[in-house]
């Protein structure tokens, strides 16, 4: 036994020592091969505006690790970022111009306008901005449009169609596979559950559904012809004939200045920038450039600091992450900004389609006890609905973009009920209680009217609730509040015009009235939250070593991203508990 017990000791001895000299030769590797970590910029430089992996408003910000400057090479930029890089462009000597080639990005609307605004001020310092694209989606021409030359493949396409979105019913499937979803609402427009209740969609939510989206066009259509110098009756009547959708349609109808290819398009940047035909010209990514440029944040020798809170992605509670938003880590931050001196008003960055609302309220708590302190301005992104009101109503001002979706005042319980599956399969659930209600809700017993009287209950007092805390923030009644909500959802144009939101503008101008509120002209900003950085995040920094990617990453590779996120809403309606505060459906606009 001892001779076996020695093997087994020298085996596993032989495995560590392999595995540790391994991860060793990566870290002196990393080292050796990232000189001081810095990209370059040269002079007459073109910033190469590629979108297709930014997605975020925020990136997160971690704990130090004493191995993350080894692996922090290749991040990739947030949407705020790009932003302050545009801006540090405009007066970047070395910077000539931007190209924004073969754009395929997966940005919301709002958050394209934003980068396209700051596209369009950009070109007021004189410098040049060309797209070039083999084919365009409608979401991309849209960001497109706005450069000085647009240039599409010759056997290409433009998409420019106006806007639709598809909601998919399915009251019979529950009926025929014998699982169904028990739904208790309040709000007639609150169709988050309207495709378990209905195979087809109710008046109410075409009406909102036409609303919402004829609003979020008219905001499109506006940018685009301002830029394309074409009106918007010219442009709508392009859009009903798909006129034009082929290169030849598109350079007629003036979508497009050329029809080109990606040599030509480059050759038109070396003919502006005076280099030769047969030269590279010099160039950097938006991500490089971003880690370069100076930003409000980098303004050290402010005095004051307005901090910027970025709460994104779906209210679930618990700590949080960057794309789920969880009362530990905002709540953490709002109170680390209430009492550093430094901080002298606080900007809440919203982009949330809701979630619980248990959750919300806690955060409207701690916003209730910040703003007694220190100013608290919203600044509302793609989406900030439901839940993701709650959690702006509260503060002293409010700014969304004119295609934030927002409102969705309204909540749901939703319970899954397996007891027609659990009959035609031979499952039969038998029960022992010692009171009527001991065993509550069983998904194979059917919907107790007395426990679902309960739940209704409890659905009213947090819609009440919602409603008295949306109507002391907005300095409305409840009766007033009601009449605009009921789970409806609007446009930010629309939203300023019922008294949800007080300005249309970006985060930009939300941080700039910030300090007006606090008083203060010189200023620097500070992103929270911050989170722990863990070993997974060291070893997906990684991403090169196919043997580090994440579960993330591997899945998107197997299912594409498409196919991910199905499998993520999958999940997410798994851990759906408690009261939802949550969008009346994913709006997926087309």
């Amino acid at each position: 036994m001892r001779f076996l017990s020695n093997i087994l000791s020298t085996i596993i001895g032989i495995f560590l020592f392999f595995f540790i000299s391994f991860f060793f030769i990566l870290i002196i590797g990393a080292i050796a091969g990232s000189g001081d970590g810095k990209p370059k910029l040269k002079k007459n430089s073109v910033i190469e505006l590629d979108l297709s992996e930014i997605s975020l408003d925020y990136n997160g910000k971690f704990e130090p690790s004493p191995f993350e400057a080894l692996f922090d090479q290749g991040k990739k930029a947030s949407v705020i970022e790009v932003i302050d890089a545009i801006e540090a462009a405009k007066t970047d000597k070395d910077i000539k111009g931007i190209s924004i080639l073969k754009n395929n990005s997966s940005l919301g609307l709002a958050q394209s306008k934003a980068i396209r605004n700051k596209l369009d001020e950009f070109k007021k310092s004189g410098k040049f901005v060309y797209a070039y694209s083999d084919v365009l989606s409608q979401k991309d021409y849209y960001l497109n449009s706005v450069a000085d030359q647009v240039y599409l493949n010759p056997v290409g396409e433009l998409d420019f169609k106006g806007l639709a979105s598809e909601v998919i019913y399915m009251k019979d499937l529950q009926e025929k596979s014998g699982v169904k979803f028990e739904v208790i609402r309040h709000g007639k427009y609150k169709s988050a559950v309207e495709p378990f209740l209905a195979q087809e969609m109710s008046p109410e939510n075409r009406e909102q559904l036409t609303v919402l989206l004829q609003s979020v066009w008219q905001t499109v259509v506006t940018d685009i012809s301002k830029s394309r110098n074409i009106d918007v009756a010219t442009l709508n009547t392009i859009a009903d004939n798909l006129g034009a959708r082929t290169p030849i349609l598109a350079l007629e109808t003036k979508l497009i200045d050329k029809i080109g290819y990606e040599d030509e398009y480059h050759d038109l940047i070396r003919s502006k920038l005076k280099v030769k035909k047969d030269q590279e010209y010099e160039s950097i990514s938006i991500s490089d450039y971003a880690s370069l440029a100076d930003s409000p944040s980098t303004n050290f020798t402010a005095d004051h600091t307005i901090a910027v809170i970025y709460a994104q992605g779906e209210i679930q509670g618990g700590e949080g992450s960057v794309n789920v938003i969880g009362e530990g880590s905002i709540n953490r931050s709002l109170k680390e900004a209430r009492e550093d001196d430094d901080v002298k008003a606080i900007v809440l960055r919203i982009d949330s389609p809701g979630g619980s609302a248990l959750t919300s309220e806690l955060i409207w708590r701690e916003i209730e006890l910040t703003k007694k302190v220190k100013p608290v301005v919203v600044s509302m992104g793609n989406v900030a609905a439901s839940g993701g009101y709650y959690i702006a109503c509260n503060s002293d001002y409010i700014f969304a973009e004119p295609n934030t979706i927002t409102g969705s005042i309204g909540v749901f319980g939703m319970l899954p009920n397996m007891n027609e599956l659990g009959k035609n399969i031979g499952i039969n659930a038998e029960q022992v209680k010692t009171h009527k209600n001991a065993s509550g809700y069983s998904v194979f017993e059917p919907l107790d009217e007395g426990f679902k009287a309960v739940v209704l209950e409890s659905i009213e007092d947090v819609y009440g609730t919602f409603l008295q805390r949306v109507a002391d923030g907005r300095k409305m009644t409840t009766e007033q509040v009601d009449t605009i909500a009921q789970g409806r959802v609007w446009t930010g144009t629309d939203a300023l015009k019922n008294g949800l939101v007080d300005k249309l503008g970006s985060l930009d101008d939300a941080i700039k009235y910030a300090a007006t509120l606090a008083k203060v002209k010189e200023y620097r900003t500070e992103n929270y939250p911050e989170y722990e950085s863990s070993f997974e995040d060291l070893l997906a920094s990684m991403s090169g070593i196919s043997i580090f990617k994440t579960k993330e990453s591997l899945l998107k590779e197997q299912l594409g991203t498409e196919g991910y996120m199905l499998l993520e809403k999958i999940k997410r309606a798994q851990n759906i508990k408690g009261v939802q505060a949550m969008m009346p459906y994913e709006l997926d606009i087309k």
